[in-house]
């Protein structure tokens, strides 16, 4: 397993912390909720993408429900995908139920794509 300064030295040119944000958000696009076929971004399960100067990415997640079966390995799931990323050095996902997820916090391209609207 790489670790943090390995993975420092593999990246290449440092992007700004906007650019990684938009790095870390298409990553996270390419992560499909195990249940519904969609992407956890775009069915509005990321609450929260923060990247800090030295390239630690910190996210605020939720499941569809707090039963979800892959409530306790998920978030490592999403924390493997975005360590990925080139220029991220860390992540640290936390898994959180406030708000509780609804179906309003998709967006509208998931609702169409699921026969919502």
């Amino acid at each position: 397993m790489d670790n943090p300064s390995e993975r420092k030295k593999k990246k290449g040119k440092k992007m700004s912390q906007d650019e990684l944000r938009e790095e870390v958000i298409k990553t996270l696009r390419q992560v499909y909720d195990p249940e519904i076929p969609v992407n956890i971004y775009d069915l509005g399960l990321i609450y929260r993408v923060e990247v800090s100067d030295n390239g630690v990415v910190y996210i605020d997640m939720t499941l569809t429900a707090p039963g979800c079966p892959v409530a306790g390995t998920f978030p490592g799931t999403v924390e493997a995908a975005v360590r990925s990323v080139a220029g991220v050095i860390d992540a640290h996902v936390s898994l959180v139920w406030e708000p509780p997820w609804t179906q309003d916090r998709m967006s509208d391209e998931v609702k169409l794509e699921l026969g919502l609207l």
